[in-house]
């Protein structure tokens, strides 16, 4: 099958999952992971994705670990950074979140989330001051004004 079938039916698959019982959708996930006609991480993170998506973070963890080692394009490589960071803050692996959203790339697709999913893990780690300012500064860009007042106050937090 050649990728854009393959990606049309990934995202067939993701349309319709939640009517699906967990099991049949990540089975049918696997099967496609096993059919994913490029040799990069494109399978696993999409599995790595359903698990994550129906609550088995630490499933998830695994693929998107093999998604990363086998390689992903830039859009794919910048929400596995949300993704992945998010499921090791929900696993209690903290300070691995906290690393791996901190080096996560820019990117269209993510906009903001990768700096809203680190003040998440910066709070869950106790970090609040720290949180709050990554928060903020993730935020001040969308600002129509009172972007250098909220810098400074942002700044302040952890100063």
């Amino acid at each position: 099958m050649d990728p854009d079938q393959w990606e049309a039916r990934v995202a067939d698959l993701w349309e319709r999952y939640e009517s699906l019982a967990p099991a049949a959708a990540i089975e049918a996930m696997r099967e496609l992971a096993a059919q994913s006609p490029v040799a990069d991480g494109r399978g696993a993170y999409e599995l790595g994705g359903m698990y994550d998506s129906l609550g088995f973070e630490a499933e998830a963890a695994l693929e998107y670990e093999r998604a990363l080692a086998l390689g992903l394009d830039e859009e794919r490589h910048a929400m596995i950074a949300v993704q992945y960071g998010s499921t090791l803050r929900n696993n209690g692996r903290l300070e691995e979140a906290i690393a791996v959203l901190e080096a996560a790339p820019e990117h269209p697709s993510t906009g903001a989330a990768p700096r809203v999913t680190l003040a998440l893990a910066l709070h869950s780690a106790g970090r609040s001051d720290e949180a709050l300012r990554v928060a903020l500064e993730a935020l001040i860009p969308t600002l129509p004004r009172y972007q250098r007042s909220m810098s400074a106050y942002a700044a302040a937090l952890t100063a």
